[in-house]
């Protein structure tokens, strides 16, 4: 039986390379690119093979981590983009953009007799 494309992954060696792709910021679909496979396959690869997902989740870490310290910094220093940015994502209770609301289908029963009431007492 030939061996799937997968076992050269869960090597040493193969699970290294994928956590260092991780690390450098490579996207999954970069990364399945690289493993000569569809990002389909990674996903699936993935969900069989807890070490590949190990893997990519260990190196993707690392660099979120420097990423969060670098925003961090910047807002710290002053840059009010990073702050806005940092406290919409931290703090969404407090920060986020709040879309208008949509009245309800009672709301707008209620408005749609209130204007024809309106228009029934015009002159």
């Amino acid at each position: 039986m030939a061996k799937g494309k997968y076992q050269k992954w869960l090597e040493p060696e193969g699970l290294l390379l994928l956590e260092g792709w991780a690390r450098e910021g490579l996207t999954d679909e970069q990364i399945a690119r690289k493993c000569g496979c569809s990002v389909r396959t990674l996903y699936e690869w993935q969900e069989k093979h807890p070490q590949i997902s190990q893997a990519l989740k260990k190196g993707k870490e690392v660099v979120d981590f420097e990423v969060e310290n670098e925003l961090l910094k910047a807002a710290r220093s002053g840059n009010v983009t990073a702050q806005i940015f940092w406290l919409k994502n931290r703090r969404p209770d407090k920060w986020r953009e709040k879309p208008e609301r949509e009245a309800s289908a009672a709301q707008q029963a209620a408005a749609s007799k209130l204007f024809e009431a309106l228009e029934k007492e015009e002159p």
